[in-house]
């Protein structure tokens, strides 16, 4: 087991045309499990593979248990990695391809290596498929010698790139807790890169968010959704994304006012009034969670015309005209017609707010890893 350090990582492609990682810092502590999301292109998975000695940072350090390893070969990092595609031998068997790591990265002997293959395909539920080849196998065996294949050369970092995208839904779900446990029991360090922010926030003891080749924030997953660093993790993490709207900031001596033209007025007093004054702002970008919006009696509310209605089991999204892609998540008994016109209200403590030039939070409780990229 071993910390991992990423110190102002940068990696350009096309002599410096593409800057796919921009200084990147993350310390990650022995034994944790990080995961890094963000979307397509946001360099997670070049990050991923700099971490692996797969490729060369054009600036900046790795540090794998506090050793330099920036220009180490792959094969001498001790790391395992588990790939989207499994990258399997196809004419190698199960047993073969587990135990080809050991073979090529260990001085153990054939016995020993037998050994802990059996050892470990038992781990996996798989040692009856030690003899068949991948061809023979489905997308959940062929995760599972994965797996196993990482797990049976007992690295010091488990290095994990987007490795349940090519399942179903329903065995996705299950190789997720499978992972988690394993994780667990074994203890290894852990850095798993997903663009599904569900399976984020499900897996990780941290988040680390990144977007346009920069970390936006970490943080444990909680912490991230209730307090997000700016409006690209406000809206990114989190199903349905936060609705944000752009409202009119005014300030008087405590107070700040909150306008959407006439729509809905807000006051914010105390701390929270301050710290936008601070801010000095005009105009502002206000997000709320659909779950916090809530369908209210009349005349009590904001006033907005049903769109869509849409049922998700327990609950009803309501897609509404407050806003492009206004949701209100709600229980599923509250089920108006399109096109009726209902009420709805938010608290004031669930509302965040994001500078308009900057995307930064303004009401942000913590220190920010990286600046925020500029808002829509």
């Amino acid at each position: 087991m071993a910390t991992v350090t990423l110190d102002g990582l940068r990696k350009e492609f096309g002599s410096g045309r593409i800057v796919a990682v921009d200084d990147v810092s993350l310390e990650i502590a022995d034994g944790e499990f990080v995961t890094v999301v963000g979307p397509s292109g946001c360099g997670k998975s070049t990050t991923l593979r700099m971490i692996a000695g797969l490729e060369q940072p054009t600036s900046g350090q790795v540090r794998i248990g506090g050793e330099d390893v920036t220009n180490v070969h792959a094969r001498h990092r001790n790391v395992a990695m588990v790939f989207q595609n499994y990258a399997l031998y196809p004419h190698k068997t199960v047993r073969q391809n587990m135990a080809f790591g050991l073979r090529m990265s260990t001085d153990l002997t054939k016995d020993e290596r037998h050994d802990r293959v059996a050892e470990t395909a038992s781990m996996m539920g798989i040692e009856e498929l030690l003899d068949d080849r991948p061809e023979e196998l489905s997308g959940g065996q062929k995760q599972r010698v994965a797996l196993g294949r990482a797990i049976v050369r007992e690295p010091d970092v488990f290095l994990f790139d987007e490795p349940l995208s090519n399942l179903d839904a329903k065995l996705r779900t299950g190789m997720r807790t499978e992972i988690q446990r394993l994780q667990e029991e074994l203890g290894i360090t852990s850095i798993y890169v997903t663009h599904d922010q569900e399976e984020a926030m499900t897996m990780g003891d941290r988040l680390a968010i990144m977007n346009d080749g920069c970390l936006q924030q970490t943080g444990a997953p909680t912490d991230v959704y209730t307090n997000p660093a700016n409006e690209f993790v406000g809206s990114f993490v989190g199903s349905p994304s936060m609705n944000v709207l752009d409202v009119d900031v005014e300030h008087t001596d405590d107070e700040v006012t909150l306008t959407n033209g006439n729509r809905f007025k807000y006051t914010l007093g105390g701390e929270r009034a301050n710290r936008v004054s601070s801010a000095k702002v005009s105009t502002a970008r206000l997000g709320i969670r659909p779950e916090n919006v809530a369908v209210v009696e009349e005349r009590s509310g904001i006033e907005t015309t049903v769109e869509v209605v849409e049922p998700v089991g327990s609950d009803n999204y309501l897609h509404l005209d407050l806003g492009d892609e206004f949701i209100a998540r709600v229980d599923s008994r509250i089920e108006p017609t399109t096109g009726e016109i209902v009420e709805v209200q938010f608290d004031e403590r669930d509302i965040h707010l994001f500078d308009s030039r900057t995307g930064n939070a303004l009401l942000f409780e913590g220190s920010r890893r990286e600046p925020a990229t500029v808002a829509p």
